[in-house]
């Protein structure tokens, strides 16, 4: 196995590392009538997969926007980076099998791209991954290379930060506004003042009728009570 000996530390910003990279090359025009992309592709990272020590730290965007295509070609761009500068630093035999793989992708420099987003950030990764995605991406990329007009992807774009969104609107937002709820003392006060009324009847009312009945049953001074009868005496006249 061939060990690539890195030529700065993994600590390097690689945003440094992309802007010192040659520029691409290409038009404002992004778009292929006949497919770049080769047969065997596969084949030829794996080759350069199976050389190469499979924890050599490399750095990939962390942020790309989610895009059915243009992320697969925004990925590949900085795959197609990191395969020259890799060349700089590798031997005679590495540098054919890292030529072997930027010639698969090398078609990406066709294209104008607007330099590297500063919003871009990336974390570390290994080769073996970054390989991997670069023949996932040509997997993905491959049926529809020669049939969609690239140009939109030509700026890559990050995710947004989640610092920077607007705080969701709560549901109420979207229709009339509510009224607020009364506060608990305010409503006391309401319950009070509909109960006020009947707490002053009642006593009265039950005052008046303790009163009446008193008065019937205490004749005055002197006075004799008539018995009560259920019935009427009928006084029969003879004849």
């Amino acid at each position: 196995m061939t060990v690539l000996a890195p030529a700065w530390s993994p600590a390097t910003p690689l945003l440094l590392l992309l802007l010192l990279s040659p520029g691409l090359r290409g038009t404002q025009h992004c778009s292929f009538q006949h497919s770049p992309i080769s047969s065997n592709f596969a084949v030829t990272i794996r080759k350069l997969s199976d050389y190469l020590l499979l924890d050599y730290p490399v750095t990939v965007a962390s942020n790309l926007q989610e895009e059915e295509l243009c992320g697969a070609l925004w990925r590949l761009v900085l795959a197609q980076r990191w395969m020259e500068q890799l060349k700089t630093v590798a031997g005679s035999q590495m540098q054919g099998l890292l030529e072997a793989v930027n010639t698969e992708i090398v078609f990406v420099t066709s294209c104008a791209f607007q330099p590297l987003p500063s919003c871009l950030r990336f974390v570390q990764t290994n080769i073996s991954c970054l390989l991997q995605d670069t023949s996932q991406q040509l997997v993905a990329l491959k049926p529809w290379i020669t049939r969609r007009n690239f140009s939109p992807c030509l700026e890559l774009r990050c995710q947004a930060d989640p610092s920077t969104l607007p705080p969701p609107q709560s549901p109420g937002a979207w229709g009339a506004t509510a009224l607020p709820a009364p506060q608990p003392p305010l409503l006391l006060l309401l319950l009070l003042l509909l109960l006020l009324p009947v707490a002053l009847v009642l006593p009265a009312a039950a005052c008046c009728l303790c009163w009446r009945r008193t008065r019937r049953r205490m004749p005055c001074p002197g006075e004799q009570v008539p018995p009560t009868s259920s019935h009427q005496d009928v006084l029969l006249v003879e004849p």
